[in-house]
């Protein structure tokens, strides 16, 4: 059994930005425990073709550690996990680092104040704080369709593609139509002899207006670090205005609807296609999706979209409920992931034996995201409401780190046992929380994974991103609940 004042869970965007502030601070006894064998979480696993991120890479990036080199507004997957490699290296991560360690439980001592995680190889390590980067979008979500496991062909999630499998001349079976299955449908639909995507509800798509950056854009940025700042600031004040749509803003909401409107007028001439791409909810309700290839794909001869409900997977393909069995050599799920389950992956045992799973059983609460009552000296980053519909998920978790950072400061100077917000206080807090969420979209009528199966969002911050910099400032340790050693 090792023993270390810090334990990280993920060596992702949020456990590697975590690992950089610790020894910012000084503090060097920290281990990150991943359970791949790299850096760079979701970038890591999520290999499908086209994977990008729908934040321009410029803001899609650290603060603290700006990349000039950016090939695209919106760079593609390999050059996104190179820069969260990079930034391992350039920073001194990589012996903090211990890769293909699985943590399985974590359980707190309430006699001496410490967790004591436990790896899936059998390592037990003991730490005074523990931190969770395991976030929102880890584990993939794939629907229990009757017959699935009948299926007589290739079949795999996006979050898990299969590059072994060659799609050319093979009819293609395509689960959902959301993020990722957006972008990976028109390099499939290339390759593939037929596609058939099956769709639950039509999504809002604006243009991504992508485009190379030019050699002395990039040569600007490297000369003049405020330059690419002030790209930055930029980028952040569009999805600022964006904002506008999520928290029921009539004119901004009108504003985004009518760009995806023009967008889908533009690329999808037939009628009857129109109408099935076209949703039937407010916008912003669900994700708002961002490409510039998207419809194209869709309107192409050799792709069926298919909107009545599946019925069953069989071993020669999809029954829908009309009763039509549609051939299919290949099957993906395009599903996106467990996203209410919070850091389900991790058995959490706090206080009195309760695990964060029965605390969290009528949604993830946490305060100001970070933190929740029963579970001392427990951190997480991208925890509950904190996620956003319409800014960079790193500006959010360096905000986090920021916070938790002056949390592990304040128990080590003061030799602190034990820092816990009040139970009280976490309440208020949620109640507030749910409360401005009302005013949202978010809470319309229509499924999404903001929201767990009771209908409360439990995955979004309900403000701007403005308002949780301004937010999460400073701690107000008064909230906590303090024990000596």
């Amino acid at each position: 059994m090792s023993v270390r004042q810090v334990v990280v869970i993920g060596a992702g965007m949020s456990g590697l930005c975590m690992g950089v502030k610790l020894k910012e601070q000084g503090i060097d006894d920290f281990v990150i425990l991943e359970r791949a064998d790299d850096v760079a979480g979701t970038w890591h696993y999520n290999t499908y073709p086209g994977a990008g991120c729908d934040v321009p890479s410029v803001f899609y990036s650290y603060s603290f550690y700006l990349n000039p080199n950016w090939s695209r507004v919106y760079s593609l997957h390999d050059e996104i996990k190179d820069y969260f490699r990079d930034c391992a290296k350039h920073f001194g991560l990589y012996p903090h680092i211990q890769f293909n360690t699985e943590v399985t439980s974590a359980t707190y001592d309430e006699s001496c104040g410490v967790w004591s995680v436990v790896t899936a190889d059998g390592q037990t390590i003991q730490t005074r704080i523990l931190v969770s980067g395991l976030g929102q979008l880890n584990v993939p979500f794939t629907p229990d369709i009757p017959g699935r496991e009948t299926f007589g062909g290739e079949s795999f999630h996006s979050a898990r593609w299969n590059h072994n499998c060659d799609l050319k001349g093979k009819r293609v079976a395509i689960v959902g139509n959301a993020a990722s299955a957006l972008q990976f449908i028109p390099h499939v639909v290339e390759d593939a002899a037929q596609v058939m995507v099956y769709q639950r509800s039509a999504n809002y798509v604006v243009p991504r207006n992508d485009r190379p950056y030019t050699e002395s854009e990039k040569a600007r940025f490297a000369r003049f670090p405020w330059w690419q700042r002030l790209h930055r600031l930029g980028v952040f004040l569009r999805g600022e205005i964006m904002y506008g749509a999520i928290a029921n803003k009539a004119f901004f909401q009108w504003l985004l609807a009518r760009d995806a409107k023009n967008n889908l007028e533009e690329h999808i001439k037939d009628p009857e296609l129109r109408r099935k791409l076209t949703p039937d909810y407010p916008i912003g309700c669900k994700r708002i999706l961002v490409s510039d290839n998207y419809y194209q794909a869709m309107a192409k001869p050799n792709l069926n979209l298919v909107t009545s409900p599946i019925e069953s997977i069989e071993a020669e393909g999809v029954k829908t409920r009309d009763g039509d069995v549609l051939p299919a050599d290949v099957l993906i799920f395009g599903t996106g992931f467990e996203t209410t389950e919070i850091m389900a992956p991790v058995n959490f045992v706090g206080r009195d034996g309760v695990s964060l799973k029965e605390a969290w059983r009528e949604g993830a609460e946490a305060y100001r995201g970070v933190c929740t009552s029963g579970f001392p000296n427990l951190f997480m980053l991208y925890g509950p409401n904190t996620n956003l519909g319409s800014n960079s998920i790193i500006f959010m978790v360096e905000q986090q780190v920021s916070y938790i950072v002056k949390c592990v400061a304040k128990l080590f100077k003061h030799d602190l046992k034990t820092i816990e917000i009040n139970s009280d206080v976490l309440r208020a807090y949620n109640e507030k929380m749910q409360g401005d969420m009302a005013h949202t979209v978010w809470v319309g009528q229509c499924d999404s994974w903001y929201k767990n199966a009771a209908g409360k969002v439990t995955n979004n911050w309900p403000n701007s991103a403005t308002n949780y910099f301004f937010h999460m400032r400073e701690p107000e340790f008064s909230d906590f609940d303090l024990v000596d050693s």
